[in-house]
């Protein structure tokens, strides 16, 4: 009867989802527990300003060109959409004030996250979960310098100062995009259309959306290094922590995005 259970696909369901359920947990508690242990090491000074340097550069420079053509075209489209119509039924004064707010409350903020984690954030996960299964964190180990503090500190520290910065820019090249869109589909003047920008932006938003930034940037560095910190099994467990921290990091960044909407403009 047992053999008989376990062969159906109720039995299988059920403990695929069980393992998904311990996977989760266990991948949450990793997370945390590194988090804390990063702020308890931060006052040690784990890195070297040539390292975070590095790691600034990668996260912010060589992610802006896939960036800024995510958002400049997603911001393109939307300006193509909608200009036309708005200017028709009236509205076309409202045309730049209605890019502008999505651009900056969450277009680009998320875009952003989508470019940096496919690209930046895999990366991250790879490359630690190769040192991992390698051996080489088991060597830092040996030496008696905590990996944690080492690998950690640097990728977490620029993503979270770097983000910012990431999507400033692609805000701005967001917002401009949407404007030459708007002139080409209905003829919209380059003065109506960044009148209205500043008349719909206001310094509540452009707040918001640096703290999410900064938020975004953590969020994503952390759990990209967690997850390849806890790889194991060769090159299939790099394939799979790669792949986990892609997943949570989408899932992260939408759950983050979500408590800053309901408590920032609800």
């Amino acid at each position: 009867m047992k053999v008989y259970y376990k062969a159906t696909y109720t039995y299988k369901l059920l403990r695929t989802l069980a393992q998904a359920s311990e996977s989760l947990v266990s991948t949450l508690g990793s997370i945390v527990m590194f988090g804390i242990e990063l702020i308890k090491g931060l006052k040690d000074k784990p890195t070297t300003i040539k390292e975070l340097m590095y790691q600034c550069y990668r996260f912010g420079v060589t992610s802006l060109p896939i960036t800024l053509s995510i958002v400049g075209m997603t911001s393109v489209i939307v300006a193509m959409q909608v200009a036309g119509q708005m200017v028709k039924q009236g509205a076309g004064n409202y045309v730049g004030m209605l890019v502008a707010i999505l651009m900056v409350r969450e277009e680009a903020v998320i875009m952003a996250g989508f470019a940096i984690i496919s690209m930046i954030g895999s990366s991250m996960a790879s490359e630690l979960a190769t040192m991992k299964v390698t051996e080489q964190i088991d060597a830092i180990k040996v030496l008696k310098v905590n990996p944690v503090h080492y690998l950690f500190t640097p990728r977490v520290f620029a993503g979270t100062l770097m983000m910012p910065v990431v999507v400033i820019i692609a805000s701005l090249i967001g917002i401009a995009g949407g404007a030459v869109a708007s002139n080409l589909v209905s003829g919209l003047t380059f003065k109506a259309y960044f009148d209205s920008v500043w008349f719909g932006l206001n310094l509540h938003d452009l707040k918001v959306c640096v703290m999410k930034s900064f938020a975004f940037g953590f969020v994503i560095t952390l759990i990209s290094c967690a997850c390849g910190m806890e790889a194991k099994d060769g090159a299939k467990g790099v394939g799979l922590a790669t792949t986990k921290a892609v997943v949570w990091s989408f899932v992260a960044i939408v759950i983050v995005d979500l408590i800053f909407a309901a408590v920032c403009f609800y």
